[in-house]
């Protein structure tokens, strides 16, 4: 029997998925559940396992888009496993034969006439002619030291136009989801009217905090007491603050939502993924800590799933890893604000009228204007920055064994 295999639907608004590379070649013995190949939708790449045992056919190319539900493979569940088959990585290549070496027979080479060291060729004579340049002063590449065509091209004094230099390019097809990151991105400059806020956080209250409770938090919970989850929670508490930024335009209505479904930006192996921590205002430090760390490994493995990436109420980006400073992140449509943060730095600060040195963090607030205003937008940044600076008081509640479950 013939199997047909086809494109399963990745999710819901998905029509088409392109082939990014087949993990078996046609004429293979695949068995039930095996990675067969890898699909790129424009929200993930994903493995596509065998539905049955048997020969396998391949009816697509890498690179091809196929609609899902169209025919990418071919299995004949009838075909028995070939005796002593192993999996394609672990077949031992064969000793190639060493055939005996014949000598090509000496063929006498004309004769070339020699010339004095220093002589150009015709060709480089006359560049050099042109350029009043004299043949003495051009070391000659050539035999016997003649000066070439070459020799004579670069003896030309250069206006700026490179020489010598390797100047090779390639060129590679975007993947999907690539593509559709592109397309994303473009579309939110485009349609949203896109501003940027900035603000400075003094890091010292939670760089206390962490050095005080991160191996105790750690020992209890198994998770690392990060930067991320002090963000979700003062952002969380800046959306309730100020509903506008947790809201959306759908066509002439602007929807507001009551929960806060915050989107992580994580950088992945495909590119950047951006899973979504749910009703992230009902869990604690533990619980958004554990959330992040799931998501960032299921993101950085490839495993992470459509469904887990779509949604999201506002978004958090976190440039700092790679050593950023400041920047404008891109608000990730449909949402209407994303925050972004940025390296820590020690930088002087002025507190309690003098002069000190702090570790600061740069936050950037982009905000669609057509339904944020500006004291909106700054007075979010400037809630998220009081929760930070502050964050026993306004996000523990006065009391931070509790609120790390300690």
């Amino acid at each position: 029997m013939v199997l047909e295999m086809k494109v399963p639907s990745p999710g819901e608004s998905i029509t088409e998925v392109e082939i990014a590379e087949w993990l078996v070649e046609d004429g293979d013995y695949v068995e039930k559940d095996q990675a067969i190949a890898e699909v790129d939708s424009d929200k993930a790449t994903l493995e596509l396992p065998a539905e049955e045992s048997g020969i396998i056919t391949l009816k697509a190319e890498v690179g091809d888009a196929v609609a899902v539900g169209e025919v990418v493979c071919l299995i004949d569940t009838s075909a028995e496993k070939p005796d002593g088959a192993t999996p394609k990585a672990e077949k031992a290549e064969e000793p190639k034969k060493e055939e005996p070496k014949k000598e090509a027979p000496k063929k006498e080479e004309p004769k070339k006439e020699t010339y004095a060291s220093g002589t150009p060729s015709p060709a480089a004579k006359k560049i050099l002619d042109e350029k009043g340049i004299s043949a003495s002063s051009v070391s000659g590449s050539g035999r016997d030291g003649r000066v070439t065509k070459e020799d004579a091209v670069k003896a030309v004094p250069s206006m700026g136009t490179p020489t010598g230099g390797n100047r090779g390019e390639s060129r590679s097809k975007l993947s999907m989801l690539r593509r559709k990151v592109a397309e994303r991105l473009v579309a939110a400059k485009n349609e949203t009217a896109m501003l940027t806020t900035f603000n400075e956080v003094d890091m010292s209250a939670i760089f206390e905090l962490r050095s005080q409770f991160k191996e105790e938090f750690k020992e209890k919970h198994g998770v690392s007491l990060g930067f991320m989850s002090f963000f979700t929670k003062a952002v969380i508490r800046a959306l309730q603050m100020y509903p506008a930024v947790n809201s959306m335009i759908d066509g002439k209505e602007m929807i507001t939502y009551e929960f806060c479904d915050i989107s992580i930006a994580v950088s992945g192996p495909k590119g950047l993924m951006v899973p979504v921590i749910r009703n992230a205002e009902n869990l604690t430090f533990r619980g958004i800590e554990s959330e992040v760390k799931r998501l960032a490994i299921r993101a950085r493995e490839g495993e992470i799933t459509v469904d887990e990436m779509t949604g999201g109420t506002f978004t958090i980006t976190n440039g700092g890893v790679f050593g950023s400073m400041l920047s404008t992140p891109i608000i990730n449509p449909p949402q209407s604000g994303i925050l972004g943060m940025h390296n820590i730095v020690e930088r002087p600060i002025v507190r309690d009228g003098a002069i000190a040195i702090a570790p600061v963090m740069y936050v950037a607030l982009s905000y669609d204007h057509r339904i944020i205003d500006g004291k909106e937008s700054v007075g979010f940044l400037v809630a998220v920055k009081e929760a930070l600076e502050s964050p026993e008081e306004l996000l523990m509640d006065g009391n931070v064994k509790k609120a790390l479950e300690l």
